[in-house]
């Protein structure tokens, strides 16, 4: 993104972000820090085409985003891109292998083919045993681990999670972070907002946002 602002529709207009420019290369780890408010959701936003910019130019997997419809956006999300957010967003009637199943809706792959993608996903995060389970019948970090593989069952190049481990005790946390690493290890790239600073400093990427501008942009793992 070069020169990237975005601004809400207040009166005033409330500048939530300002003159952003930032590259993420193709198979980078990367984590965003900042205290609330700093501007690092609307980023993800921007950068998982959610939002669009004000103003300034947002190239994602090639495409500029500024240049295209809605229905090419739904298109570009479909396909190159999978979202993970602290809270699980699952659909508590169906199982684990319907709801990772529903990742491929909107990328024109047959329901069968659908089910045997999300079964070996499943497999990937070690949910093999629990395919037919329910949400209410898995504990959170085997809920974040289905979300985890609702988001990559479509393939996508980027990968953007929220505070993934927010809502998980610890070791639930670790397996979730481990998951993320093996996958950016197999060529996903990987972007991830955390508050947890010791996270965020064995990444090999850190950018840091506050009050709406890059305040650094660190490399090589610290821990």
């Amino acid at each position: 993104m070069a020169d990237v602002v975005r601004d809400f529709p207040t009166d005033p207009p409330t500048r939530v972000l300002h003159g952003i420019n930032l590259t993420v290369e193709r198979g980078e780890l990367v984590a965003v820090v900042g205290p609330s408010g700093s501007g690092k959701s609307t980023l993800l936003a921007l950068l998982g085409t959610l939002d669009r910019p004000s103003s300034g130019t947002l190239a994602v997997a090639g495409h500029q985003v500024d240049l295209l419809s809605e229905a090419e956006l739904a298109v570009l999300r479909a396909c190159h891109i999978g979202f993970i957010f602290q809270q699980f967003f699952l659909m508590p009637g169906l199982s684990a292998v319907e709801n990772v199943a529903t990742g491929l809706l909107y990328s024109g792959v047959e329901p069968a083919e659908r089910r045997r993608r999300a079964t070996r996903v499943l497999g990937m995060v070690g949910l093999g045993h629990r395919l037919h389970h329910k949400s209410n019948q898995l504990s959170g970090g085997e809920q974040q681990r289905v979300a985890i593989a609702r988001a990559v069952v479509g393939e996508p190049q980027l990968l953007l999670a929220d505070e993934p481990t927010g809502a998980l005790d610890t070791q639930s946390g670790q397996e979730v972070v481990e998951l993320l690493r093996r996958l950016n290890a197999q060529g996903t790239t990987v972007v991830v907002i955390t508050h947890d600073a010791q996270l965020a400093e064995s990444f090999p990427r850190r950018i840091g946002i506050r009050d709406g501008r890059i305040a650094f942009d660190r490399r090589g793992t610290q821990l």
